[in-house]
């Protein structure tokens, strides 16, 4: 089994790259889409939130009120620091059952958007970074989904510089242009992940 780490900044094109190398066969484990599964009604780790922060983080229907949350955490470090205490073990304990129950052949990617910022690098085989200059990052987040500039510029600043990212990197995907010029390169890389799981089985 070959265990990858994929990251990449904001507006890069991460979760297409996840996309595309799910298509070819990998087992694909998304860190977010877990952190939300962890905190939905009836988990230990919604039980867990609302002990921390109260039942106002919670929306009429029993459900994680995410805005809420984030209004209180978003901008006060130790606040942040308790909600990730409670969120990351429980994210690693689905992700560590995930990776157990693909086949001993099997690549396994982990699409982690805070890989770098946590310093998860080790904890893989290999580090896929899908790269794109920030103006590409700005321009995909105003025009493509629609943010706010500013907004857009405040995540961006939130998160890993790009030479940190490119730092922990084994596989750098180029994604400054158009769809057309990524597909061919994720199929490269499938080609030398499934090489390596291969070497490793």
């Amino acid at each position: 089994m070959l265990s990858v780490g994929l990251t990449g900044g904001i507006g890069a094109g991460k979760s297409e790259v996840s996309r595309l190398l799910g298509e070819y066969g990998a087992v694909i484990v998304d860190a977010d889409r877990i952190a939300r599964e962890v905190v939905e009604p009836g988990t230990e780790g919604l039980a867990a939130v609302v002990a921390e922060f109260g039942e106002e983080v919670l929306a009429p229907d029993g459900t994680l009120d995410r805005p809420r949350l984030g209004s209180i955490v978003f901008g006060d470090p130790e606040r942040l620091k308790a909600l990730n205490a409670i969120v990351h073990p429980l994210v690693g304990a689905r992700s560590a059952e995930l990776q157990r129950a693909a086949g001993e052949d099997a690549v396994v990617v982990h699409d982690v958007p805070l890989l770098t910022e946590n310093g998860l690098a080790p904890l893989y085989d290999l580090v896929v970074v899908v790269d794109a200059s920030p103006a590409t990052q700005l321009d995909r987040l105003v025009r493509l989904r629609g943010m706010d500039e500013q907004d857009a510029r405040g995540r961006m600043a939130a998160q890993a510089t790009r030479e940190q990212r490119l730092a922990v990197a084994d596989i750098v995907i180029d994604n400054d242009g158009p769809l057309e010029k990524l597909e061919p390169q994720v199929a490269e890389v499938w080609r030398r992940l499934r090489e390596r799981a291969g070497g490793r089985a």
